[in-house]
């Protein structure tokens, strides 16, 4: 990577008066994960992981990222003339404060006012007012350089039926409008892709992984409109639409409509979301209602049809996890081997499991060193040969057409040093903690980090990144509002309290730059428990079957209840998928869900 694109923008900013120019990671519709044809920051700095921004000013230019993505960040960023600001650390700055110091009195701030939310760029809009500056955001400075930039994604739309949804869009869209009566609210716009998806029983594949379609969702007492590509309907889906109350209008014309509504409506959008320019285009006279869509929680909580059927979708993971594990065991040492080649093994034995439909993410199969990159992304031209000796860490899941599922496992490939045994069995320590909890409604995942944290906490090692996440039901394999870290992150929202029916990921680890990374990771759905004079008390069902890889535990580390954990979990591993192997594997997973 060189820096000609850095020189290209620069010029570009000095021809119209900006100071400071902002590319963050974000499509219209502030996603996690973006197509294509959105990624911007990528192209200008070189830095693939899926979070991060870029700020130019005349002579600085940086990268945000977070903990998952130093090491990466730093190695790919070289050459490109941007320096990594390392998020989180003590003494580096975030975004706001390195553009609060770096705009001059009277100075422009720029950014495409389509890629940022409306509240950050409230914040932004702030900053530039404080030094009597102001915003330039009508202009998407990139697609000036990007010569041979993708198209926009626009795939074909499908159905989720009401055998898998478990509940209709009229329905959800009913309790909707609910919510907007108790805000008072007359008219509801979803930016969320995941949002749209939901509400609507609609899938699609504009985003790679994720299965949703570029589109606004427009709700309002007596109807809805969805702002979608047309070339992404059929007559079909027009018919459905039709009969959900639901008419179809052109994905751009969301600017227009929202300039349209008349001064005294009551608008309930959410900010963190919703895209700065729609806002902008607002009447004054527009009474604005930022609240979080109704649809996050509703869509987190997932109903008996979507559990029943999440159930049957791990099942399956579990199988083709099993296998590949079994596989791997049985093939290092005796073949060559390297990541790539294991992560597309892993792809395959998905793919033969029924009713398969997209890998929920592209996997991670990481091998020594490169494991402790949380993010690492072997590739065909350049991928580590893995030996028989050390360890291989596959994060990876996929979406079948009963849920999505998100599975990290840590293999023993042969000899490992004592530190990695006592590293890897903390790690089996954290995991079980946390799985094994019982704790009262009202606690969050902020309550609750602590106990999966403490045995690492207690040898004085952490890990950068939070302990769990929401898991979407084909959809997102991120999803708030739920998550385990021990601290609040305002722009991660996950710290609502749990509810019965929310699935969250548990996946502690340990990451040892130069060296090698561990990470278990299991799903757990909260479940009601006892409900007695002091409340309703909650605890997890666990929903990811596949060994732990026993190779890498040693028991004289474990307390008797932490064995019996251990060991109860392999006994309902080795009772659920027992009947979908061969006598080969069923021998050899008795091997690796033995008692201990």
């Amino acid at each position: 990577m060189d820096n000609s694109r850095l020189i290209l923008l620069r010029d570009l900013m000095k021809e119209r008066g900006i100071d400071v120019y902002i590319v963050p990671t974000s499509d219209f519709h502030t996603s996690e994960y973006v197509g294509d044809y959105f990624k911007e920051r990528q192209f200008l700095t070189g830095f693939t992981g899926s979070a991060g921004t870029a700020v130019v000013t005349a002579d600085k230019a940086g990268l945000w990222a977070d903990g998952r993505y130093y090491i990466q960040a730093e190695a790919q960023i070289e050459g490109s003339g941007f320096m990594l600001y390392k998020m989180g650390m003590d003494g580096v700055p975030d975004v706001e404060d390195f553009v609060k110091d770096e705009l001059p009195e009277g100075g422009v701030i720029g950014f495409d006012g389509r890629v940022v939310n409306a509240a950050q760029a409230e914040k932004l809009e702030k900053i530039a007012a404080d030094k009597e500056g102001s915003l330039y955001v009508t202009e998407d400075l990139i697609d000036f350089l990007w010569e041979d930039r993708p198209a926009m994604a626009c795939s074909t739309l499908w159905i989720l039926t009401d055998e898998y949804s478990g509940e209709t869009a009229v329905s959800k869209m009913d309790r909707i409008r609910e919510k907007m009566k108790e805000e008072r609210a007359g008219v509801h716009v979803v930016a969320s892709l995941y949002d749209i998806a939901w509400i609507l029983n609609l899938r699609g594949n504009d985003i790679e992984n994720v299965p949703v379609f570029m589109s606004f969702l427009k709700i309002d007492m007596e109807g809805a409109a969805l702002y979608i590509q047309p070339a992404a309907m059929t007559e079909d889906i027009r018919e459905y639409l039709e009969g959900c109350g639901v008419r179809a209008a052109d994905y751009d014309d969301i600017y227009k409509d929202m300039e349209e509504l008349p001064a005294g409506t009551k608008l309930m959008i959410d900010k963190q979301i919703v895209n700065y320019r729609m806002v902008a285009a607002l009447d004054e006279g527009v009474e604005i209602i930022d609240r979080a869509d109704p649809s996050e929680l509703m869509k987190a909580i997932k109903n008996d049809t979507e559990l029943k059927n999440t159930r049957i979708a791990h099942l399956r993971d579990g199988v083709a996890m099993t296998k590949f594990m079994y596989w791997l065991k049985n093939t290092v040492g005796r073949k060559e081997l390297d990541e790539y080649t294991i992560g597309l093994k892993a792809d395959e034995l998905r793919r033969q499991q029924e009713h398969f439909l997209d890998l929920s993410f592209g996997n991670i199969s990481a091998y020594g060193p490169n494991a402790a990159m949380m993010h690492y992304s072997a590739s065909k031209e350049n991928s580590a040969k893995v030996l028989p000796e050390g360890m291989l860490l596959l994060d990876s899941g996929g979406h079948y057409l009963e849920g999505t599922t998100d599975i990290t496992r840590t293999f023993i490939l042969g000899p490992i040093t004592d530190q990695m045994k006592l590293h890897f069995t903390t790690v089996a320590r954290c995991n079980l903690a946390l799985a094994n909890l019982k704790f009262l409604h009202g606690c969050s995942g902020i309550s609750l980090d602590l106990a999966c944290r403490e045995p690492l906490w207690e040898m004085g090692i952490d890990y950068r990144c939070g302990t769990g996440h929401g898991v979407g039901h084909i959809l997102n394999v991120h999803e708030g509002p739920n998550g385990f870290r021990y601290k609040i992150v305002p722009e991660r929202r996950d710290s609502a309290p749990l509810e019965a029916g929310m699935i969250t990921t548990d996946e502690p680890g340990v990451y040892i730059e130069g060296e090698y990374g561990i990470r278990t990771e299991n799903e757990l759905i909260c479940v009601e428990d006892e409900k007695n004079e002091y409340g309703q008390f909650l605890r997890f069902e666990n929903i990811t079957y596949c060994p732990i890889d026993l190779d890498g535990i040693d028991a004289s580390l474990l307390t008797e209840k932490e064995k019996s954990q251990l060991n109860n979990y392999h006994a309902m591993v080795r009772e659920k998928l027992s009947p979908y192997l061969t006598e080969d594997e069923r021998n050899w997973l008795e091997k690796y869900t033995r008692e201990i």
